[in-house]
């Protein structure tokens, strides 16, 4: 089934999580709010006050953790246009999840300080 084969081609498994988020534009001028729906060490699903652009180069800041990340838009969804992918430049929690799934392992984030 197609649904199982995108599940396998998964890196990290997604979690269901509503934090709010900050969005920046590294390239471009851009600052807006918004939150997560869907998150992963790789990246998430999120909401934005103002739609992006698949290819836009953003800066995700973390609400509640403080946390930063430099991510790539790599979805957007046609029929609401301000939901959109995200693909962090280096896999890592930048989410605050305290337990983690099992896959989240350290080995996988690269480029990570400690």
């Amino acid at each position: 089934m197609p649904s199982d084969l995108a599940g396998e081609r998964r890196r990290s498994t997604r979690v269901r999580l509503k934090v709010a988020i900050e969005a920046q534009g590294v390239a471009e001028p851009l600052t807006c709010e918004g939150k997560t729906e869907v998150v992963n060490l790789h990246g998430a699903f999120i909401s934005t006050a103002v739609a992006l652009r698949v290819g836009m180069t953003v800066d995700i800041r973390v609400v509640l953790t403080g946390k930063c990340a430099r991510a790539t838009v790599v979805y957007i969804d046609r029929e609401q246009p301000r939901f959109c992918g995200v693909a962090l430049d280096e896999s890592q929690n930048i989410w605050g999840i305290l337990l983690p799934p099992d896959d989240w392992t350290e080995d996988d984030w690269e480029g990570v300080p400690e």
